[in-house]
């Protein structure tokens, strides 16, 4: 799959661009501020329905503006398709798939595939587990939209139930609610650990190989899923162990003032040679644990939906180092490539035959081959 092309009116720092594209290698240059990684947002956003780098959609319509349109013709093996949203500055989003007006994003999702990898995803291994949740979590929501139902509607009950436990030390007539959002956050919640302990096996048993290849074999690579409750069971019996731990500590819950325990907590421990790298890995090590985690994403893609995604890279080439950098490069056959940069320097543009390169200056773009 590939996008071929995009219109963005009132969009961050363009009041209106159209762009064909390059369904191979696409270089966007130019200095920083000046708007690469905003159309780089631009193409995440068709494929999540959000930005990669805010949750407010109002901060993605311009200055001044009350409303931004943004459109994408993709292209993909079992045919066209024509993604257009409509953002409102009060919050609200219109979407169309080929013309037609849909309510439901999992009508949309799908339709396109990205794997987005910016200098952030670099620090995959060493940052916090909310960064490794949301990488889980953004990839599941693409390739399995019911996913992305099911995790807004945990996110959704977890604030309730949070609400409620707030309550509880001064109306306990509230608990009877409080066993009711237990319920269904032990529900959402179990479908939610499945799909990911689904999802990181396969992304293990790529990686691996990977991992092995970028380091000439002298490393092994390994990711598991770490939760406080048992998860190698079945969905429903993930279910039982999360309400009864939700009953059994919800006087731990009330004084806290919030869920202690579900997949919004959980996170994944990744291990070179046996040694956890995060606590004990070289940045070296980190970096290239977080480039074969992202670049097995590419293959997750390909098995689960046929084709591969498009992939996004946004002024990440410049924090690898040579060799990395050879090994990312040379991944990129059969891939439809966006690359942000400042300088043109950063690439070894001759290994790409077929490639567009970009000028971006405040807000305007300019084709140079």
């Amino acid at each position: 799959m590939y996008i071929d092309a995009i219109e963005l009116i009132n969009y961050r720092n363009y009041e209106k661009l159209e762009l064909k594209l390059n369904n191979k290698i696409n270089i966007f240059v130019g200095e920083n501020a000046q708007g690469k990684t905003n159309v780089l947002e631009a193409m995440y956003f068709f494929s999540a329905l959000k930005s990669h780098r805010t949750n407010k959609d109002r901060e993605l319509i311009s200055w001044n503006k009350n409303k931004a349109y943004i459109k994408a013709d993709v292209v993909k093996n079992l045919g066209n398709y024509k993604l257009e949203f409509l953002l409102d500055i009060d919050g609200k989003k219109q979407m169309k798939l080929n013309g037609v007006k849909v309510n439901k994003s999992t009508d949309v999702l799908g339709t396109l595939n990205t794997v987005i990898f910016s200098p952030e995803d670099l620090k995959l291994i060493k940052e916090g587990p909310s960064l490794r949740r949301r990488f889980i979590d953004n990839e599941l929501s693409q390739i399995r939209p019911k996913y992305y139902y099911i995790l807004n509607q945990y996110n959704k009950v977890l604030m309730q139930r949070n609400n409620i436990l707030k309550t509880l030390m001064f109306s306990p007539s509230n608990r009877a609610t409080l066993e009711i959002f237990s319920e269904q956050l032990a529900d959402y919640g179990s479908i939610i650990i499945q799909n990911r302990i689904e999802f990181i096996k396969k992304l293990t048993l790529i990686a691996r190989l990977i991992h092995r290849k970028i380091t000439d074999g002298k490393e092994e690579l390994e990711v598991l899923y770490r939760s406080d409750i048992n998860f190698n069971t079945t969905t429903k019996e993930i279910k039982e162990n999360l309400l009864d731990y939700y009953i059994k500590h919800t006087e731990d819950d009330i004084k806290k003032g919030f869920t202690l325990v579900g997949p919004h907590r959980d996170d994944l421990a990744i291990f070179i040679n046996g040694i956890d790298v995060r606590n004990f890995g070289s940045q070296g090590q980190q970096r290239t644990a977080a480039l074969s985690l992202k670049l097995s994403e590419l293959e997750i893609v390909k098995a689960e939906v046929g084709e591969y995604p498009v992939l996004l890279l946004d002024d990440v080439l410049s924090e690898l180092d040579p060799k990395r950098q050879f090994y990312l490069l040379n991944s990129l056959k059969d891939i439809q490539t966006i690359i942000t940069c400042t300088s043109i320097k950063d690439i070894d543009i001759k290994k790409f035959a077929e490639k567009s390169i970009f000028e971006v200056n405040k807000g305007t773009i300019v084709r140079l081959e």
